[in-house]
């Protein structure tokens, strides 16, 4: 049963995570878009390949609701938006991530791995790189019998190297390329071909980053509002098989804001939400959107929603997260985020701690879904390790 349950999260995971509902089934208006007997939006999710792309890695922005493409920068800005890193407080940053996956269900060898870093070259440039490794664990494949073949071992990996630059004090860019690869079944065969087999997928991909930062005058009370853009994870379609049929990878759109509020010389509060919409195809009754190109895809995404702008308006994710510091050594944090029930339907609740002291800091955080959807951060605290090396520079 325990494998089973894996095998379900490894076919989840290969067709995107995608619709659990039929789509424009029987039990959908295709006028309105909506259930004939409920009234509510019938779920069409985008679709796309490699979504642990997607998976927030880090434990801070995992208890802000999984914002942070604006938040104060630490080595993590390499998942959000890298063109931060030039506004980083030190000059050299590590972080270690670890995000147990489907704990909730009793399995302990699915998880998500994190490691990444940043280095200042001057006042104006600064490099990042990444490292995101996904393991589906051990899962014991079959025959169409029955029969018992060799167990697999599935696993999806991203490297990541960005460069960012500051265009004026306030201004700042980024460019991240990736490598991504998708070993979840090769040398299996394809159910049903003859003969046919599955093979690990392999893309590139790119990100772009914007920053800028302004204090704002209230008063004695000294303020920061920072703001970000990031379109992430552009690239080549992907594949599994010898098939000209190509899936798209989750591009992504982010909008972000964090206002810093210095309250006093000890504490401080920051305001954060962020706003994500997905580059990639919206699902239609004819099925052609798969064959869209990756521009096209990409450009076709603000507007190709089957029933128009109030769809895609549906396609927009919201995250909102509150964070407080005291003496910048200990800090709380609470976050939400939402997304249309007709669009994935994930809500819910975070909650989490984070210290700092000398070179190390440590980050832990919780989630609380508020539907009855199961999520695959159910129950589980996922904790982040970060080491501040430029303390040392500050000593000297």
């Amino acid at each position: 049963m325990r494998r089973g349950i894996q095998i379900l999260s490894l076919i989840f995971f290969l067709a995107g995570i995608g619709n659990l509902n039929a789509q424009f089934g029987a039990q959908c208006d295709p006028e309105t878009g909506r259930n004939p007997i409920t009234g509510e939006y019938c779920l069409n999710s985008i679709s796309t390949a490699v979504p642990f792309l997607r998976i927030v890695p880090d434990a801070r922005s995992g208890a802000l609701g999984d914002a942070g493409i604006a938040i104060s920068a630490d080595a993590n800005a390499m998942h959000f938006n890298p063109s931060k890193l030039v506004f980083a407080e030190k000059d050299l940053g590590l972080s270690i991530t670890y995000t147990p996956w489907l704990r909730a269900l009793g399995l302990t060898d699915v998880y998500m791995a994190y490691l990444t870093g940043y280095k200042k070259l001057d006042e104006f440039q600064t490099v990042g790189a990444g490292l995101r490794y996904f393991s589906l664990g051990s899962i014991q494949f079959t025959d169409n019998d029955g029969n018992l073949l060799q167990q697999g071992r599935p696993y999806e990996f991203e490297f990541a190297l960005a460069y960012a630059r500051k265009l004026s004090d306030n201004f700042s860019a980024s460019i991240t390329g990736k490598f991504i690869f998708s070993d979840l079944a090769s040398g299996q065969q394809v159910p049903g071909s003859t003969g046919e087999t599955i093979e690990a997928g392999k893309a590139g991909a790119a990100d772009i980053g914007l920053t800028y930062q302004s204090p704002i005058s209230m008063g004695e009370t000294k303020t920061y509002l920072r703001t970000g853009l990031a379109i992430t994870n552009i690239g080549s379609k992907i594949t599994y098989t010898n098939s000209t049929e190509r899936d798209f990878l989750p591009g992504n759109l982010g909008l972000g804001a964090a206002w810093d509020f210095e309250l006093d010389n000890y504490n401080t509060l920051t305001l954060i939400a962020d706003f994500n919409k997905l580059l990639a195809p919206t699902p239609d009754s004819s099925g052609d959107y798969r064959t869209k190109s990756v521009i096209g895809g990409v450009l076709g995404s603000f507007s190709d929603a089957p029933f128009g702008a109030s769809e895609e308006f549906r396609e927009i994710m919201y995250s909102f997260g509150i964070e407080y510091w005291y003496d910048k050594q200990f800090a709380v944090r609470a976050g939400y985020f939402n997304e249309h029930a007709s669009k994935g339907n994930r809500k819910y609740l975070t909650l989490g701690i984070g210290l700092k002291y000398n070179i190390f800091g440590l980050n832990l955080s919780y989630l609380v879904p508020t539907t009855n959807q199961q999520n695959p951060l159910d129950n589980t605290l996922r904790f982040t390790l970060l080491f501040d090396f430029g303390v040392f520079g500050a000593d000297e």
